[in-house]
């Protein structure tokens, strides 16, 4: 599994209902699962950024859609990043010559 950083700011109209937040989160979680990948951490944070959540997923394509999917609703935005264990980040360096 490929591992996610997505940073994630609430819209106009998520704020407005952030008191639904927590099963919205439920809900992505379940939608992530049926797609073949999970959430690993999910963090409130302070900052540019109102969460941070950690997810896998079996490639770009899920995550891409994931991202799109939650944009949908209209609740956030966000930004994701591809994240690279230590080992990968190992193996690439080392590749290097």
């Amino acid at each position: 599994m490929t591992t996610y950083i997505m940073l994630l700011n609430w819209t106009d109209l998520g704020i407005k209902n952030v008191r639904d937040s927590p099963q919205r989160l439920d809900t992505a979680k379940k939608q992530l699962a049926e797609m073949g990948g999970a959430f690993k951490e999910f963090y409130l944070t302070m900052g540019d950024y109102d969460m941070v959540a950690v997810c896998e997923a079996p490639d770009d394509a899920v995550a891409a859609r994931f991202a799109l999917q939650i944009g949908m609703a209209g609740n956030v935005r966000s930004r994701t990043l591809k994240a690279f264990p230590e080992s990968a980040y190992r193996e690439v360096i080392a590749s290097l010559g």
